[in-house]
C-alpha cells in the first residue's frame, strides 16, 4: 500500500531525511522511531505530499504522491502533531465538515460521521462544542477527522501525545484493530507503543533507518538479548562462579552481585549452544551441588536497549 524509494529532505545545507526505502502492506501497523530531530514529522509529511521532497519518490497503492496527487492522497488518512480544530464548531459539525472536503457522498455522510464518533468513543461529546473538550477529547476528534472516509492508509504522528494513560490504552487498542485491513505508520516516542500496537517498527537516525523489523526481531538486537541472568544460593561466591565457569555450555560470565554464599550473574552460551540449553545445564548443576536456585530466566532483551544502541553509536564515534 506504500512504498517509500529513496527519499530525501534537504534544509539548505542540513540534510534531514536521507535515501530512505521501505514498504508498508495492507494489514501491517508500522511504528516510526527515532530521537528528537531524527526526521520522522519531515518523513510523514512527505507521504502525505504536505512537504515537497528533495528527491525520491512516494506512492500510495501505486499512486504517486507527486505524479498523482489528488488520488494518493484520497486514499490517505492524516493525523498531524498538534493537528487544529475549528473551536466554534461541535464534534458532529466539524467531522461532517471533514466528510464533506475529504468527498463522502452526501447520502453516506451521516452513517460515516456515526461510524467515526462509535470507533474513537465519542458518544458522550458528540454535539458538545470543541472549545469545551478535554485535550484526550479534541485528540481523538482529530482522529475521527482522519477515519472519516474510511481511508485504506493511516498516517497518525504521535498519535497518543498528550493522553492519559487510560486514553493511550484505547488509542492503542484501536491503532492494532484499525491494522487489520488498513496499511498504518504511526510514530511515536514511547518505545512500549511498539510492544502494544505495531507488528513492524522502524528506528530511524539522522535521517537514516537504522533498524527494521518486528519487535521480537529488535530486542534480540539487544546487547543482553540471550543471556541467562543466575541468582544461586549455597556456597561461596566464588565456588558458584567457578562451578559456571566449567559448565561446557557457558562462554563467560559476568558477576552483578556476589556474597559469602550466593552469587548473581549474566552467563553467555557457549558457541553452538543456545540459552535454553545454558539455563538447563545451570539448573542440572545447582541440584548436583545442592544450590539454591533464587532466580534462573533468559533475557529476552529491550527495546529501549536497541533504541539506545543504534541511535547513540555516531554520537559515541564523535566522542
Amino acid at each position: 500500500m506504500i512504498e517509500v524509494r529513496n527519499l530525501s529532505k534537504h534544509f539548505g545545507g542540513k540534510v534531514a531525511v536521507d535515501q530512505l526505502s521501505f514498504t508498508v502492506k495492507k494489514g501491517e501497523v508500522l511504528g516510526f522511531l527515532g530521537p528528537n530531530g531524527a526526521g520522522k514529522s519531515t518523513t510523514m509529511r512527505m507521504i502525505t505530499g504536505y512537504l515537497p521532497m528533495t528527491g525520491g519518490s512516494v506512492s500510495i497503492g501505486g499512486a504517486d504522491v507527486v505524479d498523482d496527487e489528488l488520488t494518493a492522497k484520497s486514499r490517505i488518512g492524516y493525523l498531524p502533531e498538534n493537528a487544529p480544530l475549528y473551536n466554534d464548531m461541535s464534534v458532529e459539525g466539524f467531522l461532517r465538515f471533514a466528510a464533506e472536503l475529504r468527498q463522502v457522498p452526501a447520502s453516506q455522510i451521516k452513517a460515516a460521521v456515526d461510524k467515526a464518533v462509535e470507533t474513537c468513543f465519542l458518544q458522550s461529546v458528540r454535539q458538545q462544542s470543541i472549545d469545551t473538550l478535554s485535550k484526550g477529547y479534541r485528540h481523538r476528534t482529530c482522529l475521527a477527522q482522519s477515519i472519516i472516509h474510511d481511508p485504506d492508509v493511516l498516517i497518525l504522528d504521535e498519535p497518543t501525545d498528550g493522553l492519559d494513560p487510560n486514553q493511550k490504552h484505547e488509542a492503542r487498542e484501536l491503532i492494532r484493530r484499525m491494522g487489520k485491513d488498513k496499511a498504518i505508520i504511526f510514530s511515536t516516542h514511547i518505545l512500549e507503543e511498539v510492544d502494544a500496537a505495531c507488528s513492524r517498527a522502524i528506528i530511524i537516525d539522522q535521517g537514516r533507518i537504522v533498524a527494521d523489523g518486528t519487535p521480537d526481531e529488535l530486542k534480540q538486537q539487544a546487547a543482553h538479548a540471550g543471556v541467562v541472568v543466575a541468582r544461586l544460593r549455597g556456597l561461596a561466591g566464588t565456588g558458584i562462579k567457578q562451578e559456571l565457569e566449567r559448565l561446557s555450555e557457558c562462554k563467560s560470565l559476568e558477576v552483578s552481585d556476589s556474597g559469602e554464599d550466593i552469587i548473581c550473574a549474566r552467563v553467555d552460551p557457549a558457541k553452538g549452544k543456545t540459552s535454553e540449553d545454558l539455563s538447563s545445564a545451570i539448573f542440572r548443576m545447582a541440584v548436583d551441588k545442592n544450590l539454591t536456585v533464587e532466580e534462573l530466566r533468559i533475557e529476552e532483551g529491550r527495546l529501549d536497549d536497541v533504541f539506545r544502541q543504534v541511535t547513540q553509536s555516531d554520537t559515541a564515534t564523535k566522542a
